[in-house]
């Protein structure tokens, strides 16, 4: 009974990992374009102190800006964005799918077959550098430097 249980929580488990509810509200939650696409009125077109345009003119560029940008981002995302997440879902499927399948076992692969020539290359290291390097630093360790300053 325990084991049937454990079993269906597992299967639901995996379920709502592909069926989880979306927040409609904060559709960025991990802030990836916090900084990229802000782009506001005052970003894009200012005005310097001294040349200013009629404050009709000015309010009506803010709105037609602002809503212009809304709707062609819209638009845009319901015509394009539906295409676009199947592209990028089988884009990163595939390098998944790669990484997965052909990077990691070969890095594995590599790691097991290069420690037998890590070893042999640890023990000349260890058989010829030590001796020499120890010997090196015997005869430069009665070295002394004196610093003098001379007018």
């Amino acid at each position: 009974m325990a084991e049937e249980r454990a079993g269906l929580e597992e299967r639901i488990l995996i379920k709502d990992q592909h069926t989880k509810e979306i927040d409609l509200v904060n559709r960025d939650p991990k802030h990836i374009n916090e900084d990229v696409v802000k782009v506001d009125f005052e970003d894009v077109i200012a005005e310097p102190v001294g040349t200013y345009s009629f404050d009709g003119v000015w309010k009506t560029s803010y709105t037609t800006f602002t809503v212009s940008k809304y709707w062609c981002y819209r638009l845009l995302s319901a015509l394009l964005g539906i295409p676009l997440a199947v592209v990028w879902g089988f884009l990163f499927a595939l390098i998944s799918f790669c990484h997965i399948w052909a990077v990691v076992p070969c890095i594995k692969s590599y790691l097991i077959e290069i420690q037998c020539v890590s070893r042999i290359y640890s023990l000349c290291i260890h058989t010829f550098c030590d001796p020499l390097f120890e010997a090196l630093s015997k005869i430069c360790s009665n070295v002394r430097v004196a610093l003098r300053k001379e007018i």
